[in-house]
């Protein structure tokens, strides 16, 4: 584990602080340290997006002016990483003309201070935009404590603005990739937004994989923005399909058409699935409803169906 990984969050919240000047940095370092926050520097850009992605701070202080790569540049870089899009940036500038500080907010800034830095303006700035980041990291660290995976989606234009590492495996195991909003997911907030912003709940949404299934519910809006959270949750039905085996004495095959029967499927879509033929799949059927003692698919979805929630109240169809 990197030191910046290993920093203690829980009592106090991190600022990553960067400029080029050494003396702006000691004279913010020293206000904020005295204020109770834990304090990285950078001095540059390439370190910045370092530390900024390695340690996630509550908030970044970014000279806008800096050799090499300017505060601008890294404000774009950071908005452009889903797992630190979220992160709140103040701009520390000694350019007053209205298009650099445009440019300070299309580049991602909340906010910004004119230099030279008053360590007390600073702070009573940061004081503004940490409540909602603050609260918005209550909420996911709540989530991610009942093992509940979440991202924040901008909703205008589906843009994947954080995640929690485990929503990031889940997303590429199921999508393929973690860097964007699958367009599923993209497609069902914006089409249910109208009800969300009712304050009612929508319909999930379900992304099957064979047996593995991950669910949707769109939790709450983050803060006075467009961004949303969704709670991801992930269920496995091998454990189904293994007790249905040992329930009705079934093959781990003949289990797992009955699962796929169950969930509506037809033998075409089954064989589909679990790579076997049609005409397999209906002997497998066959023996299926003799172990079973029954005719049809409907009895025999009907009897694994009371089993399955007798095992497993909250599965779902």
């Amino acid at each position: 584990m990197s030191a910046l990984q290993g920093l203690d969050r829980s009592t106090s919240e991190l600022v990553l602080i960067v400029d080029d000047v050494p003396d702006n940095l000691s004279v913010l370092h020293d206000a904020l340290d005295e204020s109770g926050y834990t304090v990285l520097v950078a001095t540059g850009g390439e370190a910045a997006l370092q530390r900024a992605t390695q340690a996630l701070p509550d908030i970044v202080l970014l000279d806008a002016m800096m050799p090499g790569m300017d505060g601008f540049e890294v404000a774009k870089r950071l908005k452009a990483q889903p797992q630190t899009a979220h992160i709140p940036i103040i701009f520390m500038t000694g350019l007053t003309e209205t298009e650099h500080l445009v440019a300070a907010l299309e580049a991602g800034g909340v906010d910004y201070v004119t230099k030279p830095i008053k360590p007390k303006e600073v702070l009573a700035r940061m004081g503004v935009h940490m409540q909602g980041a603050r609260m918005a990291r209550q909420t996911r660290n709540a989530l991610d404590a009942f093992g509940y995976a979440s991202i924040t989606v901008r909703a205008q234009d589906g843009k994947l603005m954080w995640q929690t590492p485990l929503a990031r495996e889940l997303l590429t195991q199921y999508f393929g990739s973690a860097s964007h909003t699958p367009p599923e997911v993209a497609d069902w907030l914006l089409r249910h937004l109208p009800l969300a912003q009712r304050q009612v709940e929508p319909p999930r949404l379900a992304i099957e994989r064979g047996a593995r299934r991950l669910t949707f519910r769109l939790h709450q809006q983050t803060g006075d923005d467009d961004d949303w959270l969704i709670v991801m949750r992930e269920a496995s039905d091998g454990a189904v399909i293994e007790a249905m085996s040992l329930s009705f004495k079934l093959t781990a095959r003949e289990a797992e058409v009955l699962y796929w029967v169950v969930k509506g499927k037809i033998n075409r879509d089954i064989a589909d699935i679990v790579g076997a033929s049609p005409a397999t799949v209906k002997k497998h059927m066959e023996r299926i409803f003799a172990k079973l003692g029954v005719e049809t698919r409907t009895a025999a979805a009907g009897m694994a169906l009371s089993r399955i929630r007798l095992l497993n109240p909250q599965f779902e169809l």
